[in-house]
Protein backbone atom coordinates (compact mmCIF):
# COMPACT_ATOMS: atom_id res chain seq x y z
CA UNK A 1 0.00 0.00 0.00
CA UNK A 2 1.77 3.66 -1.57
CA UNK A 3 0.87 5.44 1.81
CA UNK A 4 0.39 9.46 1.02
CA UNK A 5 3.65 10.54 2.74
CA UNK A 6 5.74 7.88 0.07
CA UNK A 7 3.10 9.39 -2.73
CA UNK A 8 4.35 12.88 -2.44
CA UNK A 9 7.78 12.21 -2.20
CA UNK A 10 8.00 9.59 -5.43
CA UNK A 11 6.20 12.89 -6.67
CA UNK A 12 8.64 15.42 -5.78
CA UNK A 13 11.35 12.64 -6.91
CA UNK A 14 10.03 12.95 -10.33
CA UNK A 15 9.80 16.34 -10.55
CA UNK A 16 13.70 16.93 -9.62
CA UNK A 17 14.14 14.32 -11.86
CA UNK A 18 12.50 15.94 -14.83
CA UNK A 19 13.75 19.14 -13.92
CA UNK A 20 17.41 18.70 -13.92
CA UNK A 21 17.68 16.68 -16.82
CA UNK A 22 15.40 19.36 -18.84
CA UNK A 23 18.06 21.74 -17.95
CA UNK A 24 20.95 19.10 -19.13
CA UNK A 25 19.31 18.49 -22.38
CA UNK A 26 18.41 22.37 -22.74
CA UNK A 27 22.40 23.13 -21.83
CA UNK A 28 23.42 19.92 -24.75
CA UNK A 29 21.01 21.27 -27.57
CA UNK A 30 22.77 25.12 -26.81
CA UNK A 31 26.07 24.03 -27.02
CA UNK A 32 25.61 21.75 -29.94
CA UNK A 33 23.63 24.44 -31.80
CA UNK A 34 26.89 26.66 -31.16
CA UNK A 35 28.82 24.48 -32.63
CA UNK A 36 26.63 23.69 -35.72
CA UNK A 37 25.44 20.17 -34.52
CA UNK A 38 21.98 21.45 -33.99
CA UNK A 39 20.51 19.01 -36.51
CA UNK A 40 21.00 16.17 -34.24
CA UNK A 41 18.67 16.93 -32.20
CA UNK A 42 16.14 17.06 -34.85
CA UNK A 43 13.05 14.90 -34.71
CA UNK A 44 13.07 14.08 -38.58
CA UNK A 45 16.58 12.94 -38.44
CA UNK A 46 15.96 9.28 -39.18
CA UNK A 47 18.22 6.49 -40.44
CA UNK A 48 21.22 5.43 -39.03
CA UNK A 49 23.91 7.01 -40.82
CA UNK A 50 25.24 10.34 -39.80
CA UNK A 51 25.08 12.58 -42.51
CA UNK A 52 28.28 14.26 -40.62
CA UNK A 53 30.90 11.19 -41.90
CA UNK A 54 31.30 9.19 -45.09
CA UNK A 55 29.67 5.85 -46.15
CA UNK A 56 32.43 3.45 -47.34
CA UNK A 57 31.43 0.16 -49.40
CA UNK A 58 33.40 -2.88 -49.95
CA UNK A 59 34.10 -3.89 -46.66
CA UNK A 60 34.75 -7.32 -44.38
CA UNK A 61 33.56 -6.82 -41.19
CA UNK A 62 34.03 -9.49 -38.40
CA UNK A 63 32.43 -9.59 -35.20
CA UNK A 64 34.40 -11.03 -32.51
CA UNK A 65 32.66 -11.98 -29.01
CA UNK A 66 34.03 -11.55 -25.66
CA UNK A 67 37.46 -11.19 -24.72
CA UNK A 68 38.92 -14.76 -25.86
CA UNK A 69 38.28 -14.27 -29.50
CA UNK A 70 38.59 -10.71 -29.77
CA UNK A 71 42.14 -10.61 -28.08
CA UNK A 72 43.42 -13.50 -29.58
CA UNK A 73 42.71 -12.02 -32.88
CA UNK A 74 44.32 -8.75 -31.71
CA UNK A 75 47.62 -10.19 -30.82
CA UNK A 76 47.50 -12.68 -33.78
CA UNK A 77 47.26 -9.36 -36.43
CA UNK A 78 50.55 -7.79 -33.98
CA UNK A 79 51.80 -10.53 -34.90
CA UNK A 80 51.52 -10.46 -38.24
CA UNK A 81 52.40 -6.81 -38.72
CA UNK A 82 54.17 -5.71 -41.86
CA UNK A 83 54.46 -1.77 -41.85
CA UNK A 84 53.05 -0.24 -38.32
CA UNK A 85 50.94 -1.02 -35.29
CA UNK A 86 48.95 1.75 -33.73
CA UNK A 87 47.04 1.12 -31.05
CA UNK A 88 44.82 4.08 -28.84
CA UNK A 89 43.27 2.53 -25.55
CA UNK A 90 41.82 4.34 -22.59
CA UNK A 91 45.08 2.23 -20.89
CA UNK A 92 47.18 -0.44 -21.03
CA UNK A 93 49.18 -2.64 -18.79
CA UNK A 94 52.96 -3.71 -19.77
CA UNK A 95 52.15 -7.04 -18.12
CA UNK A 96 48.84 -7.61 -19.82
CA UNK A 97 48.49 -10.72 -22.04
CA UNK A 98 46.47 -10.77 -24.57
CA UNK A 99 46.18 -14.76 -24.35
CA UNK A 100 46.05 -17.05 -21.41
CA UNK A 101 47.86 -19.74 -23.70
CA UNK A 102 51.27 -21.39 -22.14
CA UNK A 103 53.82 -19.46 -22.85
CA UNK A 104 51.69 -16.38 -23.65
CA UNK A 105 54.15 -12.71 -23.62
CA UNK A 106 53.23 -10.05 -21.56
CA UNK A 107 52.12 -6.90 -23.91
CA UNK A 108 55.38 -5.14 -23.02
CA UNK A 109 57.09 -8.20 -24.53
CA UNK A 110 55.08 -8.42 -27.96
CA UNK A 111 54.83 -4.42 -28.58
CA UNK A 112 58.95 -4.51 -28.31
CA UNK A 113 59.67 -7.62 -30.47
CA UNK A 114 56.82 -6.31 -32.43
CA UNK A 115 59.07 -2.98 -32.62
CA UNK A 116 62.43 -4.40 -33.49
CA UNK A 117 60.67 -4.80 -37.54
CA UNK A 118 58.06 -2.57 -37.64
CA UNK A 119 56.90 0.91 -36.29
CA UNK A 120 54.78 0.63 -32.93
CA UNK A 121 52.94 3.33 -31.57
CA UNK A 122 50.75 3.17 -28.53
CA UNK A 123 48.62 6.50 -27.69
CA UNK A 124 47.27 6.52 -24.22
CA UNK A 125 45.34 8.48 -21.66
CA UNK A 126 47.23 10.32 -19.58
CA UNK A 127 44.86 9.82 -16.39
CA UNK A 128 42.53 12.01 -14.41
CA UNK A 129 44.12 15.35 -13.35
CA UNK A 130 43.40 14.86 -9.54
CA UNK A 131 43.73 11.22 -8.70
CA UNK A 132 40.43 10.28 -7.66
CA UNK A 133 40.00 7.14 -9.82
CA UNK A 134 42.28 5.05 -11.94
CA UNK A 135 44.25 4.75 -13.98
CA UNK A 136 46.26 7.58 -12.09
CA UNK A 137 48.87 9.77 -13.90
CA UNK A 138 51.09 7.74 -12.13
CA UNK A 139 50.02 4.42 -13.12
CA UNK A 140 50.14 5.75 -16.63
CA UNK A 141 53.61 7.57 -16.53
CA UNK A 142 55.03 4.02 -15.18
CA UNK A 143 53.47 2.07 -17.85
CA UNK A 144 55.22 4.72 -20.09
CA UNK A 145 58.16 4.05 -18.64
CA UNK A 146 57.87 0.15 -18.60
CA UNK A 147 56.42 0.43 -22.64
CA UNK A 148 59.35 2.16 -23.81
CA UNK A 149 62.72 1.72 -21.58
CA UNK A 150 65.02 -0.25 -23.80
CA UNK A 151 62.59 -0.90 -26.76
CA UNK A 152 61.76 1.04 -29.76
CA UNK A 153 57.94 1.33 -28.81
CA UNK A 154 56.95 5.17 -29.17
CA UNK A 155 53.98 5.44 -26.02
CA UNK A 156 52.67 8.92 -25.76
CA UNK A 157 50.27 10.00 -23.46
CA UNK A 158 47.35 12.66 -24.13
CA UNK A 159 45.99 14.89 -21.44
CA UNK A 160 43.59 16.65 -23.68
CA UNK A 161 40.79 15.57 -21.92
CA UNK A 162 37.54 17.63 -20.60
CA UNK A 163 37.39 18.06 -17.18
CA UNK A 164 36.48 14.80 -15.44
CA UNK A 165 36.24 12.90 -19.08
CA UNK A 166 38.46 10.80 -20.64
CA UNK A 167 39.66 9.17 -23.83
CA UNK A 168 38.35 6.43 -24.46
CA UNK A 169 38.37 4.94 -26.93
CA UNK A 170 39.34 1.60 -28.03
CA UNK A 171 41.23 1.39 -31.34
CA UNK A 172 44.13 -0.98 -32.68
CA UNK A 173 45.24 -0.60 -36.58
CA UNK A 174 47.82 -2.85 -38.64
CA UNK A 175 49.64 -1.67 -41.60
CA UNK A 176 46.43 0.65 -42.21
CA UNK A 177 45.08 -2.75 -43.80
CA UNK A 178 43.20 -4.14 -40.36
CA UNK A 179 41.45 -2.44 -37.76
CA UNK A 180 39.82 -3.76 -34.42
CA UNK A 181 37.27 -1.20 -32.79
CA UNK A 182 35.65 -2.07 -29.68
CA UNK A 183 35.19 -2.54 -26.20
CA UNK A 184 38.49 -3.89 -24.84
CA UNK A 185 41.08 -2.21 -23.70
CA UNK A 186 45.19 -4.19 -22.81
CA UNK A 187 44.71 -4.04 -19.40
CA UNK A 188 42.62 -6.10 -16.33
CA UNK A 189 42.38 -2.90 -14.45
CA UNK A 190 38.85 -2.64 -12.90
CA UNK A 191 38.04 -6.24 -14.71
CA UNK A 192 39.50 -9.31 -16.06
CA UNK A 193 39.21 -8.93 -20.19
CA UNK A 194 40.02 -12.57 -20.69
CA UNK A 195 36.26 -14.16 -21.00
CA UNK A 196 34.52 -16.65 -23.37
CA UNK A 197 30.88 -17.16 -24.70
CA UNK A 198 30.89 -20.09 -21.91
CA UNK A 199 31.80 -17.31 -19.32
CA UNK A 200 32.73 -20.15 -16.67
CA UNK A 201 31.39 -19.33 -13.18
CA UNK A 202 35.01 -20.55 -11.67
CA UNK A 203 36.42 -16.73 -11.92
CA UNK A 204 35.71 -13.72 -9.38
CA UNK A 205 34.00 -11.97 -12.01
CA UNK A 206 33.30 -12.67 -16.20
CA UNK A 207 33.24 -10.07 -18.62
CA UNK A 208 31.14 -9.51 -21.89
CA UNK A 209 32.97 -7.48 -24.69
CA UNK A 210 32.71 -6.79 -28.18
CA UNK A 211 35.18 -6.01 -30.99
CA UNK A 212 34.63 -5.50 -34.49
CA UNK A 213 37.80 -6.30 -36.97
CA UNK A 214 37.36 -4.53 -40.32
CA UNK A 215 39.13 -4.45 -43.61
CA UNK A 216 38.82 -2.61 -47.06
CA UNK A 217 38.23 1.32 -47.19
CA UNK A 218 37.26 2.31 -43.81
CA UNK A 219 40.14 1.29 -42.02
CA UNK A 220 41.73 4.24 -43.89
CA UNK A 221 39.29 6.36 -41.30
CA UNK A 222 40.04 4.87 -38.46
CA UNK A 223 43.70 4.81 -39.19
CA UNK A 224 43.29 8.77 -40.18
CA UNK A 225 41.76 9.32 -36.34
CA UNK A 226 44.51 8.14 -34.78
CA UNK A 227 46.61 9.85 -37.37
CA UNK A 228 45.45 13.33 -36.22
CA UNK A 229 44.99 12.79 -32.46
CA UNK A 230 48.69 11.50 -32.96
CA UNK A 231 50.01 14.22 -34.87
CA UNK A 232 49.04 16.50 -32.35
CA UNK A 233 49.79 15.09 -29.11
CA UNK A 234 53.16 13.85 -30.25
CA UNK A 235 54.12 16.63 -32.77
CA UNK A 236 55.09 13.73 -35.36
CA UNK A 237 53.40 14.44 -38.51
CA UNK A 238 52.37 10.79 -39.80
CA UNK A 239 51.86 10.37 -43.44
CA UNK A 240 48.17 9.94 -44.51
CA UNK A 241 47.05 6.36 -44.53
CA UNK A 242 46.07 4.71 -47.54
CA UNK A 243 43.02 3.56 -48.51
CA UNK A 244 42.50 -0.24 -48.66
CA UNK A 245 40.80 -2.12 -51.71
CA UNK A 246 37.97 -3.50 -51.24
CA UNK A 247 37.73 -6.28 -49.29
CA UNK A 248 34.33 -7.38 -48.41
CA UNK A 249 30.60 -7.00 -48.95
CA UNK A 250 29.41 -4.55 -45.71
CA UNK A 251 29.07 -0.77 -46.21
CA UNK A 252 30.57 1.27 -43.02
CA UNK A 253 30.96 4.04 -41.41
CA UNK A 254 32.81 5.32 -38.55
CA UNK A 255 31.07 7.04 -35.64
CA UNK A 256 33.22 9.39 -33.06
CA UNK A 257 32.67 11.54 -30.29
CA UNK A 258 35.39 14.37 -30.18
CA UNK A 259 35.09 16.88 -27.67
CA UNK A 260 34.99 20.33 -28.62
CA UNK A 261 37.99 22.75 -28.09
CA UNK A 262 39.99 19.47 -27.49
CA UNK A 263 41.63 19.06 -30.76
CA UNK A 264 42.61 21.54 -33.92
CA UNK A 265 41.96 19.03 -36.42
CA UNK A 266 38.39 19.35 -34.79
CA UNK A 267 38.03 22.47 -33.22
CA UNK A 268 33.88 22.20 -33.39
CA UNK A 269 33.85 18.55 -32.23
CA UNK A 270 32.89 15.37 -33.61
CA UNK A 271 29.33 14.23 -32.30
CA UNK A 272 28.39 11.49 -34.94
CA UNK A 273 28.12 8.71 -32.41
CA UNK A 274 24.93 10.89 -31.03
CA UNK A 275 23.64 11.54 -34.42
CA UNK A 276 23.78 8.07 -35.68
CA UNK A 277 22.29 6.52 -32.37
CA UNK A 278 19.19 9.06 -32.42
CA UNK A 279 18.96 8.36 -36.22
CA UNK A 280 18.38 4.97 -35.60
CA UNK A 281 16.68 4.76 -32.88
CA UNK A 282 14.14 7.33 -34.25
CA UNK A 283 13.44 5.26 -37.30
CA UNK A 284 13.22 1.91 -35.62
CA UNK A 285 9.81 0.09 -36.74
CA UNK A 286 9.85 -3.39 -34.76
CA UNK A 287 13.07 -3.69 -32.78
CA UNK A 288 15.39 -2.33 -30.56
CA UNK A 289 18.40 -4.33 -28.87
CA UNK A 290 20.97 -2.92 -27.05
CA UNK A 291 24.10 -4.17 -24.62
CA UNK A 292 25.78 -1.35 -22.70
CA UNK A 293 26.99 -0.13 -20.12
CA UNK A 294 25.40 2.14 -19.30
CA UNK A 295 22.36 3.67 -19.75
CA UNK A 296 21.54 7.16 -18.36
CA UNK A 297 22.17 9.53 -21.34
CA UNK A 298 18.51 11.47 -21.27
CA UNK A 299 18.44 11.97 -24.84
CA UNK A 300 18.77 8.48 -25.67
CA UNK A 301 15.97 7.42 -22.51
CA UNK A 302 13.67 10.32 -24.51
CA UNK A 303 13.32 8.46 -28.15
CA UNK A 304 13.34 4.80 -26.30
CA UNK A 305 10.18 6.34 -23.94
CA UNK A 306 8.64 7.55 -27.20
CA UNK A 307 9.04 4.34 -29.14
CA UNK A 308 6.98 2.75 -25.61
CA UNK A 309 4.19 5.59 -25.29
CA UNK A 310 3.82 5.77 -29.26
CA UNK A 311 4.64 2.15 -30.62
CA UNK A 312 5.43 2.18 -34.17
CA UNK A 313 3.74 -1.19 -33.91
CA UNK A 314 1.89 -3.40 -30.99
CA UNK A 315 4.83 -5.97 -31.27
CA UNK A 316 7.57 -3.59 -30.93
CA UNK A 317 9.94 -5.23 -28.53
CA UNK A 318 12.77 -2.98 -26.52
CA UNK A 319 15.66 -5.44 -25.03
CA UNK A 320 18.38 -4.34 -22.66
CA UNK A 321 21.23 -6.38 -21.85
CA UNK A 322 22.87 -4.14 -18.88
CA UNK A 323 25.35 -5.16 -15.98
CA UNK A 324 23.66 -5.53 -12.27
CA UNK A 325 25.91 -3.30 -10.81
CA UNK A 326 27.96 -0.73 -13.12
CA UNK A 327 31.58 0.50 -12.37
CA UNK A 328 29.78 4.13 -11.95
CA UNK A 329 26.09 5.75 -12.58
CA UNK A 330 24.16 2.44 -11.22
CA UNK A 331 21.26 4.65 -9.59
CA UNK A 332 21.64 7.06 -13.14
CA UNK A 333 20.94 3.58 -15.47
CA UNK A 334 18.47 2.74 -12.69
CA UNK A 335 16.77 6.12 -12.75
CA UNK A 336 16.37 6.11 -16.36
CA UNK A 337 15.24 2.12 -16.13
CA UNK A 338 12.34 3.72 -14.27
CA UNK A 339 11.11 6.17 -16.67
CA UNK A 340 11.37 3.48 -19.21
CA UNK A 341 9.03 1.30 -17.32
CA UNK A 342 6.84 3.50 -16.55
CA UNK A 343 6.92 4.88 -20.31
CA UNK A 344 5.84 0.57 -20.95
CA UNK A 345 3.10 0.99 -18.88
CA UNK A 346 2.88 -2.65 -18.50
CA UNK A 347 2.28 -3.31 -22.47
CA UNK A 348 5.71 -5.80 -21.97
CA UNK A 349 7.32 -3.84 -25.14
CA UNK A 350 10.22 -3.42 -22.69
CA UNK A 351 12.67 -6.32 -21.08
CA UNK A 352 15.43 -5.43 -19.38
CA UNK A 353 17.82 -7.71 -18.27
CA UNK A 354 21.23 -8.76 -16.83
CA UNK A 355 23.45 -11.91 -17.05
CA UNK A 356 25.63 -14.41 -14.72
CA UNK A 357 27.96 -17.35 -14.74
CA UNK A 358 26.27 -20.13 -13.28
CA UNK A 359 27.54 -24.13 -12.61
CA UNK A 360 25.99 -25.57 -10.58
CA UNK A 361 26.26 -24.35 -6.61
CA UNK A 362 28.96 -22.25 -8.04
CA UNK A 363 28.18 -18.93 -9.53
CA UNK A 364 29.57 -15.24 -10.29
CA UNK A 365 28.55 -11.68 -11.59
CA UNK A 366 29.61 -11.43 -15.65
CA UNK A 367 30.28 -7.75 -16.14
CA UNK A 368 28.75 -6.62 -19.60
CA UNK A 369 30.75 -3.89 -21.35
CA UNK A 370 29.88 -4.05 -24.50
CA UNK A 371 28.67 -1.38 -26.95
CA UNK A 372 25.98 -2.48 -29.22
CA UNK A 373 23.01 -1.49 -30.86
CA UNK A 374 21.05 -3.04 -33.07
CA UNK A 375 17.82 -1.61 -34.86
CA UNK A 376 15.49 -3.65 -36.74
CA UNK A 377 18.36 -5.91 -38.44
CA UNK A 378 19.13 -2.86 -40.86
CA UNK A 379 21.55 -0.98 -38.49
CA UNK A 380 24.09 -2.01 -35.58
CA UNK A 381 27.10 -0.07 -34.39
CA UNK A 382 29.74 -1.60 -31.76
CA UNK A 383 32.44 0.74 -30.17
CA UNK A 384 33.88 1.97 -27.25
CA UNK A 385 31.15 4.47 -26.77
CA UNK A 386 28.09 4.03 -23.64
CA UNK A 387 24.90 5.77 -23.86
CA UNK A 388 25.90 7.94 -21.04
CA UNK A 389 26.91 11.76 -21.56
CA UNK A 390 30.54 11.14 -21.55
CA UNK A 391 30.60 9.13 -24.27
CA UNK A 392 28.31 10.82 -26.34
CA UNK A 393 29.28 14.79 -25.45
CA UNK A 394 32.58 14.61 -23.46
CA UNK A 395 34.57 11.19 -24.40
CA UNK A 396 36.88 10.33 -27.15
CA UNK A 397 34.51 7.48 -28.80
CA UNK A 398 35.34 5.38 -31.84
CA UNK A 399 32.40 3.38 -33.22
CA UNK A 400 31.51 1.30 -36.75
CA UNK A 401 28.37 1.45 -38.08
CA UNK A 402 26.84 -1.29 -40.91
CA UNK A 403 23.45 -1.75 -42.63
CA UNK A 404 25.01 -5.01 -43.54
CA UNK A 405 21.51 -6.99 -43.00
CA UNK A 406 22.58 -10.36 -43.05
CA UNK A 407 25.75 -9.49 -40.80
CA UNK A 408 23.60 -7.87 -38.60
CA UNK A 409 20.77 -10.49 -38.14
CA UNK A 410 23.77 -13.23 -37.96
CA UNK A 411 25.46 -10.75 -34.88
CA UNK A 412 22.16 -10.32 -32.72
CA UNK A 413 21.60 -14.57 -33.40
CA UNK A 414 25.12 -15.25 -32.07
CA UNK A 415 24.72 -13.07 -29.21
CA UNK A 416 21.13 -14.22 -28.32
CA UNK A 417 22.31 -17.87 -28.49
CA UNK A 418 25.03 -16.76 -26.29
CA UNK A 419 22.75 -15.38 -23.41
CA UNK A 420 20.09 -17.54 -23.89
CA UNK A 421 22.17 -20.55 -23.93
CA UNK A 422 20.77 -22.32 -26.97
CA UNK A 423 21.75 -23.28 -30.40
CA UNK A 424 21.22 -20.55 -32.91
CA UNK A 425 18.85 -22.18 -34.92
CA UNK A 426 16.49 -22.09 -31.83
CA UNK A 427 16.69 -18.64 -31.56
CA UNK A 428 16.00 -17.48 -35.16
CA UNK A 429 12.92 -17.51 -35.99
CA UNK A 430 10.84 -13.82 -35.69
CA UNK A 431 12.58 -12.09 -33.38
CA UNK A 432 9.22 -10.68 -31.79
CA UNK A 433 8.02 -14.33 -30.64
CA UNK A 434 11.75 -15.32 -29.44
CA UNK A 435 11.48 -12.34 -27.36
CA UNK A 436 8.34 -13.38 -25.80
CA UNK A 437 8.55 -16.81 -25.79
CA UNK A 438 12.31 -17.35 -24.77
CA UNK A 439 13.80 -13.86 -23.28
CA UNK A 440 10.55 -12.98 -20.83
CA UNK A 441 9.70 -16.17 -19.34
CA UNK A 442 14.09 -16.97 -18.81
CA UNK A 443 14.58 -13.58 -17.25
CA UNK A 444 11.05 -13.90 -15.72
CA UNK A 445 11.98 -17.67 -13.94
CA UNK A 446 14.97 -16.91 -12.88
CA UNK A 447 14.23 -13.52 -11.18
CA UNK A 448 11.36 -15.74 -9.83
CA UNK A 449 14.06 -18.31 -8.15
CA UNK A 450 16.13 -15.45 -6.64
CA UNK A 451 13.33 -13.13 -4.95
CA UNK A 452 12.56 -16.87 -3.39
CA UNK A 453 16.77 -17.70 -2.64
CA UNK A 454 16.25 -20.53 -5.03
CA UNK A 455 19.70 -21.07 -6.83
CA UNK A 456 19.48 -19.64 -10.16
CA UNK A 457 19.79 -22.58 -12.99
CA UNK A 458 20.51 -19.62 -15.98
CA UNK A 459 22.71 -16.98 -16.84
CA UNK A 460 19.95 -14.56 -18.05
CA UNK A 461 17.93 -12.89 -15.68
CA UNK A 462 15.35 -9.56 -15.45
CA UNK A 463 17.51 -6.00 -14.35
CA UNK A 464 17.14 -5.79 -10.41
CA UNK A 465 16.04 -2.51 -8.91
CA UNK A 466 14.69 1.01 -9.78
CA UNK A 467 15.85 3.56 -7.93
CA UNK A 468 14.03 6.58 -7.45
CA UNK A 469 14.29 9.45 -10.20
CA UNK A 470 16.49 11.39 -7.73
CA UNK A 471 18.69 8.62 -8.11
CA UNK A 472 19.88 9.27 -12.04
CA UNK A 473 20.73 12.98 -10.80
CA UNK A 474 24.47 12.21 -10.76
CA UNK A 475 25.49 12.23 -14.31
CA UNK A 476 23.13 15.02 -15.30
CA UNK A 477 24.12 17.58 -12.22
CA UNK A 478 28.00 15.95 -13.56
CA UNK A 479 27.41 17.19 -16.59
CA UNK A 480 25.75 20.67 -16.02
CA UNK A 481 29.15 21.40 -13.61
CA UNK A 482 31.92 20.43 -16.11
CA UNK A 483 30.42 20.10 -19.60
CA UNK A 484 31.39 23.94 -19.98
Amino acid sequence: MVTPLRALIDKVDERLGDGVEHLLCAHHQRRLRALGWSEVFSPGTQGGFSERAPVRSGNRIEVLVDGEEALAGMQAAIEQADSHVHIANWHASPDFRLTRSPGARPLRELLASTAERVDVRLLLWAGPPVPLFQPSRQLVRDAREEFTRGTKVRCVLDARERTLHCHHEKILVIDDSTAFVGGLDFTALQGDRHDSNAHPADRPIGWHDVVVKVQGPIVADVAEHFRRRWTEVAGEDLPAPRVSAPAGPSRAQLLRTVPDKTYDFAPRGDFTVLDGYLRALRSARRLVYLENQFLWSPEIADVLIDKLCDPPEDRFRLVLLLPRKPSNGADTTRGQLGRLLDADDGNHRLLATTISAHDGEQSAPVYVHAKVAIVDDEWMTIGSANLNEHSLFNDTEVNIATDDAELIRATRLRLWAEHLQRPADEVAGDPIDVVDHLWRPTAREQADREAQDLPRTHRLTLLPGVSRRSGRLQGPLRGLLVDG
